[in-house]
């Protein structure tokens, strides 16, 4: 029977050109919901978004390398349930599959508004590669776009807006932007970031209701809005998992090699609750390259290899002129202090996030080619190893001697 893999999405894709790479000869079937072959999403709200890219360029693989690595990719169709007994996967089409291992990507959808108004057509969410199209018509000069939500989505999409020339305002319930993930003062760099090209904030807002051209917070302020884009996370698809009798809690549960509950089932991507053997928790992580890495680890495990995935969360962002990247994982509240390195008012900095002075995790903010550096970093902290915060915060101590001292 067939290698199945359930998503079409870049953890699954990866997933498929892994299994081709490590040799896996066997049929080779990837079931995608979407009708566009299988994409890259940090575009849809930077360069796509902004008009720099084509929209070629958002494809992982181009249509003929699926035919030629004989994966047999079934677009606009969703799969509806899982029988796990008999190894089938069910089609909303009636079409039964049967599969000797299986791989579950479904990824996330968007958390939906729930207020009077949310409904309307002029209110977008922003996942797919229709939503940045329908969405990049309407970013247009003199057009005013409200916000809702102060996270990564949020703040790029404000920065294609502005760049377009639209009139921005960001509601977020919170006092900082991003502040639960990178604490007040590094949320601070990026509320000031936006607040420099005329970004306006509503902080400590909520939305009551959506008008045909306002949004009404709940201190009865009105926000003109020719288009709401909302942005207030995702939560990741399960119900597939669920309902085939597999453990979910806040996502499938998985071991440290992706395997759920069910030995021939196996879960990657957005999706995947792993436990790290570094972090020492359960993780879910819902970036670009967690779908990469987790996808092609998935594929391995599949065929048999042993390992464990230990893969430190990265991310990167671009908004306006800033650039940057993390690598590491600090969850909320866990750092007991940031360290910089740099000029933060000047938006070129490193900022570490520690913890009885072993690195959590490290952001670099428009200074390249520390990546590496500040990945060993983390990986040395969550393995119990500390630095010396002074050294850390000296430029003039190169980062790859702070671990051979």
């Amino acid at each position: 029977m067939a290698f199945v893999v359930v998503g079409g999405s870049l953890a699954g894709v990866n997933a498929a050109i892994a299994l081709r790479e490590q040799g896996y000869p066997g049929e080779l079937i990837v079931i995608g919901q979407e009708q566009e072959p299988p994409y890259e999403r940090p575009p849809l709200s930077k360069g796509y978004l902004l008009g720099d890219a084509e929209r070629s360029s958002v494809f992982v693989q181009t249509s003929s390398w699926y035919q030629e690595n004989a994966v047999d990719l079934r677009l606009g169709q969703e799969a509806v349930a899982v029988d796990a007994a008999a190894h089938t996967v069910t089609l909303a089409s009636g079409e039964q599959i049967g599969y000797a291992k299986l791989l579950l990507a479904t990824g996330s959808e968007p958390r939906r508004l729930p207020v009077p108004g949310a409904d309307q057509p002029h209110v977008r969410y922003l996942r797919s590669l229709a939503d940045s199209e329908a969405l990049r018509e309407q970013l247009r000069m003199g057009a005013h776009v409200a916000v809702i939500g102060a996270g990564w989505i949020g703040l790029e999409v404000a920065a294609a807006a502005r760049h377009h020339g639209a009139n921005v305002s960001i509601v977020e319930t919170d006092a900082l932007p991003l502040r639960r993930v990178l604490g007040d003062e590094v949320a601070g760099v990026f509320r000031d970031l936006h607040q420099a090209h005329d970004v306006t904030f509503h902080f400590g807002r909520s939305v009551q209701s959506i008008g045909a051209d306002a949004v009404i917070l709940d201190d009865g302020t009105s926000v003109p809005a020719d288009v709401v884009v909302v942005g207030i996370g995702v939560a990741p698809r399960t119900a597939l998992a669920s309902a085939a009798g597999l453990a979910v809690d806040n996502g499938v549960l998985v071991s440290s090699s992706l395997r759920t509950s069910d030995p021939d089932i196996y879960a990657c991507g957005d999706i995947a609750s792993w436990e790290h053997p570094l972090i020492g928790q359960r993780i879910r992580v819902e970036h670009w390259e967690n779908a990469r890495q987790s996808g092609q680890f998935a594929a391995r495990a599949m065929l048999g290899e042993a390992g464990v995935y230990d893969w430190l969360p990265y991310f990167f962002s671009d908004q306006y002129d800033l650039g940057m990247e993390y690598s590491g994982y600090a969850g909320p509240g866990e750092a007991d202090r940031v360290v910089f390195r740099g000029d933060a008012a000047a938006r070129e900095f490193i900022a570490f996030w520690l913890k009885e002075n072993r690195v959590l995790a490290g952001m670099n903010v428009n200074v390249w080619d520390v990546h590496d550096d500040i990945r060993a970093l983390a990986t040395a902290g969550h393995s119990g190893r500390s630095v010396d915060p002074g050294k850390l915060a000296d430029a003039q101590v190169p980062l790859g001697e702070l671990l051979a001292s």
